[in-house]
């Protein structure tokens, strides 16, 4: 008999079939168990009404989380999970489980800290609502893979392991790469920009890596980044204009693949509008006191607090969960990021926040060689470990520029979860490294 999966059950009432997975509970009422197998698509309800069907657990002593097979005939059952379940049962234990769990997975919400959740990961992202989180992570990939695919894009792979550090001033995991000094790459910034010279428009997904001891609900020491690059354009503000296109193919996925998993996290999918909300950087410190009254002019950042004020204002304002802030002080921002023209000492780079947090970095690039040799000198950076990057400007390179994107701190932003640990199957922290 072929297996059916939980999840396409009702489309065979009165069948007879087999469905295979995980007890994932087991009640008795009046006489008549009720088991619950979960399987890697959801949930099906089995009725067991006699002692002869039930047997073979009672006689592997067989807990939750067991691995079982059940056949059986399909009813409809509106109050079933999916409308219908497994009546007049044969059940076979595969993988009997006799211990006690660390972690009770039966109930509807996963009550644990979140220390406790992560040391047993292995068993806690088995949940329904673990599950769904990791389930919008991937249809989040596949969203942005295809937007930008459509937008005639290439995706690209870089190494994780380069000579020298991408961020300037950032804190850097160093190797041994056999007797030679090495660096876990904490963005395919550089190579990004280089294979702009190849195909044009580019894009990534890998994980990057942060050696900054922090210790925060927003951050992680590894993450998945989702980057893109492009070359031919006007400034900044069409690298925003992309990322636009590619946060609204991203939730218009979500919307359409995942209606189960956002209803049972009850996330509430933002809008995108015509245009993200924008306020230059020297304005959005001037608003913040009037507003606030605290000074925070001349300050070379935003500080969380910073940001929540203004995706406050942002929602007022204009009733959107975005708000683009623009021209962030160069002083603040890589060697490589473009200056604004006409104010230099601001640069032509942006910082998107949702829902009052910091989740994309983008601008425009530099793209000349001599403007390269001119901003390496003024950040003090030697020229040797850059040498092969900057070829790629030495034989032309268009005005390009990027953007990229913290997957996790997006689910985490969308979902409303207290720390972003909660959005990575198994997360580096500053003390974390198993499981």
């Amino acid at each position: 008999m072929k297996r059916t999966r939980t999840t396409a059950m009702k489309e065979h009432i009165g069948e007879r079939v087999r469905v295979q997975g995980w007890l994932h509970s087991l009640r008795q009422l009046g006489g008549i168990n009720f088991l619950v197998i979960r399987d890697g698509w959801g949930t099906a309800q089995a009725v067991a009404e006699t002692p002869q069907e039930i047997a073979p657990l009672e006689q592997a002593n067989a807990g939750v989380e067991s691995i079982i097979t059940v056949e059986g005939r399909i009813e409809a059952m509106p109050q079933a999970p999916g409308g219908a379940e497994l009546h007049d049962l044969h059940i076979e234990v595969l993988s009997p489980i006799q211990e006690v769990l660390p972690v009770t997975l039966s109930k509807r919400n996963l009550k644990a800290s979140i220390p406790t959740l992560l040391d047993h990961a292995v068993l806690t992202n088995r949940h329904p609502q673990r599950r769904a989180i990791f389930k919008l992570s991937s249809a989040m990939l596949y969203g942005f893979r295809q937007t930008l695919l459509q937008q005639g894009f290439t995706e690209i792979q870089t190494p994780k392991i380069t000579a020298s550090a991408t961020e300037s001033g950032a804190n850097v995991f160093k190797l041994d790469y056999f007797g030679r000094p090495a660096y876990l790459a904490q963005s395919p910034q550089f190579y990004k920009q280089i294979m702009v010279g190849v195909f044009e428009r580019v894009f990534e997904v890998g994980p990057v890596f942060r050696a900054e001891p922090h210790d925060s609900t927003r951050h992680l020491n590894e993450y998945v980044s989702l980057d893109v690059e492009f070359g031919f354009i006007e400034d900044h503000f069409t690298v925003l204009e992309m990322l636009r296109v590619v946060l609204a193919g991203i939730l218009t996925t979500l919307k359409e693949q995942c209606a189960a998993e956002l209803e049972l996290l009850r996330a509430e999918v933002p809008a995108i509008p015509e245009q993200f909300p924008h306020i230059h950087f020297s304005d959005a410190q001037e608003l913040i006191y009037k507003l606030h009254k605290v000074d925070v002019r001349g300050e070379p950042d935003l500080s969380p607090q910073d940001e929540q004020w203004l995706g406050a204002w942002a929602k007022e304002e204009f009733g959107s969960d975005f708000l683009a802030v623009t021209g962030y002080p160069m002083r603040k921002r890589p060697f490589y990021t473009h200056a604004d023209p006409q104010h230099p000492e601001f640069s032509n780079s942006f910082d998107l926040l949702f829902r009052g947090t910091e989740l994309v970095t983008g601008g425009q690039r530099l793209h000349r060689y001599e403007d390269y040799l001119t901003a390496l000198q003024k950040a003090g950076l030697p020229l040797e470990p850059f040498e092969h990057y900057l070829e790629a400007f030495r034989y032309g390179m268009p005005p390009h520029g990027g953007f990229a994107i913290g997957s996790e701190r997006l689910l985490m932003q969308l979902l409303g979860l207290q720390n972003v640990k909660l959005a990575a199957t198994f997360p580096r922290d500053l003390t974390r490294l198993v499981p």
